[in-house]
């Protein structure tokens, strides 16, 4: 007898309207064990294809819909279907998001490629079940050198699912290298944020260096994302960032690409940024790429405080003519809302502002319409008068 779940009316028109989340008080009936592959019909027993089952979390169905009946045909499919989607966006990038989760109809998944190796995290107890099936049908499809299996996100505590990094194929080397534009990078990727590096800003990396010039200004800069691109055309580039170890990633990343002219600050970004202020230090390119200020709803009120006080004091640094690169990877954190952050950050700054151009997350993190939270990076480019 196959698991099965019956969901209410209220869940089978979110699913039907494209939200593939179905939760636990929309869940009727399940019979299934963690982790299974279930059945799912409307409460008037109209088939709705595949879920995902968790008996944990408060997303209790994560629909697949429907496939092929085998199930490694199943996921065959839509693996392909990703790694197809990718030939055609990513260019010649040597790290990119291979498989995006919901966006890829493969809820909970994420595989990133990093040159000839993978990453890969299951991040519900559904995927986790058929972690097996997904190496072995990546190794098919992808032929990396190495696979490993970076499952240490705290989400997966909502699954009840242990913590765990693990090479499951191949051979993953301590460092990797890989080319983002003109930049080389090493890349720890057991170690490093996320699965290594912050993949879905790679384009945005690119269009940071094309505008740079003068003096440029990069806080929370990480391993020197935006810093680097920015130090091909700037006279000189200062990146904050509140790690050390960031920071000696960032120095020796600089000193791989021969760039002398980036400083390297370990310090807390707000009292900088006061504090260049009270300096009268100027800047001709600024970037803002802070953490998440705004991980929870309960959150938003304090976290737009905190977006408009680095973005007010950045326009106070910044020259006439000069380019504001501004973002924010808050899923609460909409973009008309976004927006009206900075419309009252630049009238107390007394820096009039025009918005020159609007982006998301790199491509090979679509944004799957329907679900909201796939759209969580906005990327802002202003340019002050």
């Amino acid at each position: 007898m196959p698991s099965s779940a019956v969901i209410a009316a209220r869940g089978a028109e979110r699913w039907r309207a494209g939200h593939p989340w179905i939760y636990r008080s929309d869940v009727l009936k399940v019979d299934a064990d963690p982790g299974d592959l279930v059945e799912v019909t409307s409460e008037r027993g109209r088939p709705l294809g595949r879920a995902f089952f968790s008996s944990t979390s408060q997303i209790t169905l994560r629909m697949l819909g429907e496939g092929p009946r085998d199930t490694r045909e199943f996921f065959r499919e839509r693996l392909q279907a990703a790694i197809t989607y990718r030939t055609q966006v990513v260019g010649d990038a040597h790290a990119y998001r291979l498989v995006n989760g919901e966006a890829d109809r493969l809820p909970s998944l994420i595989v990133d490629r990093y040159g000839d190796v993978l990453v890969v995290q299951t991040l519900s107890q559904g995927t986790d079940a058929q972690l097996d099936l997904f190496i072995d049908l990546l190794q098919e499809l992808v032929k990396p050198t190495g696979i490993l299996v970076r499952n240490d996100p705290k989400v997966r505590g909502l699954e009840d699912l242990e913590t765990v990094v693990e090479v499951r194929a191949g051979e993953v080397p301590d460092l990797i290298d890989i080319v983002e534009g003109d930049i080389r990078y090493q890349v720890d990727v057991r170690h490093g944020q996320k699965t290594g590096l912050f993949l879905d800003q790679r384009e945005n990396h690119l269009m940071a260096g094309a505008y740079a010039s003068g003096r440029g200004l990069d806080a929370f800069s990480y391993h020197g994302g935006f810093a680097l691109q920015m130090a091909r055309r700037c006279e000189s580039v200062l990146a904050l960032d509140g790690s050390e170890p960031a920071i000696a990633a960032l120095a020796a990343n600089a000193d791989r690409n021969g760039l002398t002219n980036v400083e390297g600050r370990v310090a807390n970004v707000f009292d900088e940024l006061r504090e260049l202020e009270i300096a009268k230090a100027r800047f001709d390119t600024i970037v803002l790429d802070p953490p998440a200020f705004a991980k929870t709803k309960a959150s938003l009120p304090k976290a737009l405080g905190g977006y408009k006080e680095i973005n007010l004091r950045a326009l106070k640094l910044l020259r006439p003519g000069g380019m504001l690169i501004t973002c924010t990877c808050s899923y609460h954190v909409s973009e008309p809302l976004f927006l009206e952050v900075l419309e009252r950050a630049a009238a107390d700054a007394l820096a009039p502002v025009v918005l020159v151009e609007k982006r998301l997350q790199a491509r090979d993190h679509p944004v799957l319409l329907g679900v909201p939270e796939t759209s969580y990076l906005k990327c802002l480019v202003l340019r002050r008068l």
